[in-house]
């Protein structure tokens, strides 16, 4: 197998993240004006790295996010196996503290390595790990050595669990940025990870007036 390299980045922001209002895998909200600054500013330090491919979810957030790529004509593909998670029953609403205790119960359940717990009409983790494992099976065999993936929050904490062989238990442990990215190389059958969750392109962003 040839060596690659693997830039993960999340998407930028949605008005849904700002007003802190679950989007997951059933709600496909836009970037806002927030959001487009982010990802021109991810454009204008990366516009430079030897893409041969790009990789979104089928969410129009991932899309929007590295649409300034497109005009270099580079390859792109859409593939929901790296949606976000399905928060099931909690999408579309603003957290309210049943909801937060739902998903607080949840998280307590990982940690007790029961992944098979959800969300009302959710997905599981257990569910989760297995889409995004069959997607990175797949992503090594492919012939391209750069590709950049924009993916989701929850996709990419259990996405570093499964390149690092970590338990998935160490989900909670990942922070993610609205357009941090995640650098990965791929040599000699295994992931080694060089770069979580950098923003440093997002200095670029002029502040407001």
């Amino acid at each position: 197998m040839s060596k690659k390299t693997i830039y993960f980045v999340r998407h930028g922001e949605t008005d849904f993240n700002r007003m802190g209002i679950v989007q997951g895998s059933g709600v496909d909200s836009d970037l806002n004006e927030t959001g487009r600054q982010q990802a021109n500013a991810f454009y204008q330090s990366y516009q430079d790295l030897p893409l041969d491919l790009i990789i979104t979810s089928s969410l129009k957030r991932t899309y929007q996010t590295i649409q300034p790529f497109l005009a270099s004509r580079i390859p792109m593909l859409k593939d929901a196996r790296i949606n976000e998670i399905n928060w099931g029953d909690h999408e579309g609403k603003k957290s309210e503290p049943w909801m937060i205790k739902a998903y607080q119960e949840m998280i307590a359940e990982w940690g007790r390595d029961n992944f098979s717990a959800r969300l009302s009409n959710g997905e599981s983790a257990a569910e989760l790990a297995d889409r995004l494992q069959r997607f990175l099976d797949d992503l090594v065999q492919r012939s391209e050595n750069h590709i950049l993936v924009c993916t989701h929050g929850r996709t990419l904490r259990c996405m570093m669990c499964l390149v690092k062989g970590q338990h998935l238990r160490e989900m909670e442990s990942y922070r993610h940025s609205n357009t941090g990215l995640f650098k990965v190389q791929w040599a000699a059958g295994q992931f080694e990870v060089e770069l979580e969750n950098d923003t440093r392109h997002l200095a670029l962003i002029q502040p407001e007036k």
